[in-house]
């Protein structure tokens, strides 16, 4: 069921474009007949044309994508299997807050086996990040970061790194098994997505991030 969920959010532009075409062909042929079914069949395929347009010509590449976690980076916060949707407008009007949950393009040095990433945005532009003795550092001073999984246990030592311009770093909540800027440096504004609005399955994991 996840599978099938995650394909129809995701569905490749030459699939929505066939389907659009074929529900356009059957608008048409349905449109010459007259009767009453053919009539109803006809506005069926129209509303759907319409709706399949709308959502992934219009909403799923500017608004709001729904997206699938598949890995346990993002501990406690977003589990395996978790299904979200996150808001691909906001940062056309906004910059990414430090706290944000993002989604980004794969880094090219980053697994080229992920095409997309989920991290929590930790260091802006001109931010100096350090990793010691268990804790996270940000500009000298210890984060407070009840989200964390085991905070103050993290297993690594990392920086201090200064945030260079046009750039951000990210670290996933799980920092003992993240593939994040402490592995593969820092990410570049323009590989930025959007940011993580609401889990919406399962049911019992409902809420807004």
């Amino acid at each position: 069921m996840s599978s099938v969920t995650e394909w129809l959010a995701n569905m490749p532009i030459e699939y929505v474009v066939a389907t659009i075409v074929v529900l356009f062909i059957i608008r048409t042929i349905l449109g010459r007949y007259q009767s009453p079914v053919a009539k109803s069949s006809a506005e069926m395929a129209e509303s759907a044309l319409m709706a399949i347009a709308l959502v992934y010509l219009l909403i799923r590449p500017f608004i709001v994508q729904a997206f699938f976690i598949p890995s346990g980076s993002m501990r406690p916060t977003l589990l395996e299997q978790d299904h979200i949707l996150v808001n691909k407008f906001i940062y056309r009007f906004t910059e990414p807050k430090r706290g944000d949950i993002i989604v980004f393009k794969a880094p090219p040095q980053a697994d080229p086996r992920q095409v997309d990433f989920i991290k929590r945005l930790i260091g802006v532009p001109g931010d100096v990040i350090e990793v010691k003795d268990g804790v996270v550092y940000r500009n000298g001073k210890p984060l407070d970061e009840p989200y964390l999984l085991e905070p103050g246990e993290i297993g690594y030592e990392f920086g201090p790194v200064k945030v260079e311009k046009g750039t951000f770093l990210v670290m996933g909540d799980n920092r003992n098994d993240s593939n994040d800027s402490t592995k593969w440096g820092l990410l570049d504004r323009n590989r930025v997505m959007g940011k993580a609005m609401v889990t919406f399955w399962p049911l019992g994991r409902i809420g807004v991030h």
